[in-house]
């Protein structure tokens, strides 16, 4: 949801709500090569893996990318949607999501990765704006129970907190089951730290509120009405609590090959020990279980550091666009490389709210991260149309996968240095050169060709009409100039061709 400008975040809520080529993609994403006719479709995603191999593991010797169990690198790309497991919507109670439907619009782009949102409030209503009138949101299932005796705040049932909703918990797994099957990898979120924060009177809908439930917690432990605390260490019986739960969903899906998990979506910086505390929770008692799986933490939303993320606990981070970013770069235009000290899944959630362009998919891939899409897809209310302003996003995500399914991944690195635009995920070596260069603005670029030896195949892809085009091949050994053979941005592939025969 919208770090950077959260008022864009309610208006939308309120008006609404590696190597892998061969066994994977390369049917589907043919290469374009001077022996093949040129100008040809990059088609179709119908080579998407059959299930989604893991669980996945930081790749010992690439850590910018998870690994399967295979050894090959994973680049993580998709769309996600704020109600794809908790349903959400101005009536009680909301509408369902249609989740099979979502799954086919994931196939149909091109997609592996979606973050699986929940929340924690039964019913909050986001401040009026200069374009929206208030709004109530309700969600349905929650994880805890309503057994009563006695009623919430909300004229429901009170939660039992020592008692789980077995509905939420076999949809849980129910949907990270359906997307291993196509493919997708899903990033479980436990907790939810903006609702808190920034819709007034939310915490009046929270099971956590002492009116609300039968289990003698309240975690509002300064009485200010927010209870912003309840994701600090502040009260050991809140955070037992909460304990008890990750342990529930843990044994939910351990056993699936598929899993993520984040800690919570934007929470308070007064969170980071918290936080730090529930990644190293699932660590240690997922070494007790069959499987082990990453965990990520996402931006402290209002104030947070990226330093924050990097100095956690955490296999993945998605940060800030520009909170301790080093001078010249900024995670939305001109993100700085990744280092490997984590995974990054660069998500636009943090970036913009609702925001995005192909730009920065493209260049989000090539400086070493895993670009993901704060998607305004709600299926039962605004199933993209064929002209939905979105889609160019979704598609470049796509085809960003189709590249990374296509190179030898784990030996790629962001080196902006290459090439003049500056855009240049490289295998730079005598043998099995490969180079992935972005143009911002099409036209020419220059890549320095020095470290690779014999001839090059060039391919140039067309994001405006998905096509690639076959060129005249170029020598290694030194910079080379090249243009674009159409207009408007575009990406070019160098390959060895001789190390494929």
């Amino acid at each position: 949801m919208g770090v950077q400008d959260p008022l864009t975040r309610r208006e939308f809520l309120a008006g609404t709500l590696a190597l892998g080529a061969a066994a994977i993609g390369a049917s589907a994403f043919a290469e374009a090569t001077p022996e093949k006719p040129a100008d040809k479709p990059v088609a179709g995603y119908a080579g998407q893996s059959a299930s989604a191999a893991g669980p996945l593991k930081v790749h010992p010797q690439n850590p910018r990318y998870f690994c399967d169990p295979d050894g090959r690198a994973v680049l993580l790309v998709g769309s996600h949607t704020w109600p794809n497991l908790v349903d959400m919507g101005p009536a009680d109670p909301p509408p369902k999501f249609d989740f099979a439907a979502y799954l086919d619009f994931l196939e149909k782009h091109g997609h592996n990765f979606i973050r699986l949102w929940t929340w924690e409030p039964v019913v909050w209503t986001t401040k009026a704006t200069r374009t929206q009138a208030a709004q109530t949101h309700n969600v349905a299932p929650l994880p805890y129970a309503r057994t009563g005796p006695g009623l919430a705040l909300d004229g429901k049932p009170k939660f039992d907190l020592k008692q789980y909703d077995a509905q939420y918990f076999e949809r849980l797994r129910s949907r990270v089951a359906a997307a291993r099957d196509r493919g997708i990898y899903v990033s479980v979120m436990l907790f939810e730290g903006w609702v808190t924060q920034f819709a007034p009177e939310a915490w009046k809908g929270h099971p956590f509120n002492a009116a609300n439930n039968i289990s003698g917690i309240d975690g509002d432990a300064n009485g200010d009405g927010s209870a912003v605390e309840i994701h600090e260490l502040v009260r050991p019986a809140v955070t037992a609590i909460q304990e008890a739960y990750v342990r529930k969903v843990v044994d939910t899906v351990n056993d699936l090959d598929n899993v993520l998990y984040e800690i919570s979506n934007e929470n308070h910086p007064p969170s980071t020990e918290w936080q730090y505390h529930m990644i190293n929770f699932i660590h240690e008692y997922e070494k007790g279980r069959p499987k082990q799986h990453p965990v990520g933490m996402t931006f402290q939303y209002k104030g947070g550091s990226n330093k924050t993320l990097f100095d956690s606990p955490a296999e993945w981070v998605s940060p800030n666009p520009t909170a301790d970013v080093p001078k010249g770069f900024n995670y939305r235009d001109n993100p700085p490389p990744a280092d490997g000290r984590k995974v990054i899944l660069s998500d636009t959630d943090h970036l913009w709210g609702i925001g995005g362009n192909t730009a920065w998919a493209w260049k989000s891939f090539l400086r070493g991260m895993n670009p993901i899409f704060m998607d305004p897809y709600d299926g039962a209310v605004l199933a993209p149309r064929a002209d939905d302003k979105w889609n160019p996003v979704r598609r470049a995500l796509g085809y960003a996968l189709r590249y990374a399914r296509r190179v030898d991944l784990a030996a790629m690195t962001p080196q902006e240095k290459l090439a003049s635009t500056g855009y240049c995920l490289a295998r730079a070596a005598k043998q099995g050169a490969e180079y992935l260069v972005y143009l911002p603005d099409g036209g020419k670029v220059t890549v320095d060709l020095s470290a690779a030896g014999g001839t090059l195949a060039v391919e140039w892809f067309n994001p405006a009409t998905e096509k690639a085009v076959a060129a005249e091949s170029v020598a290694g050994g030194a910079p080379r100039d090249l243009a674009a053979p159409f207009a408007g941005e575009a990406v070019l592939y160098l390959f060895d061709a001789s190390a494929r025969k």
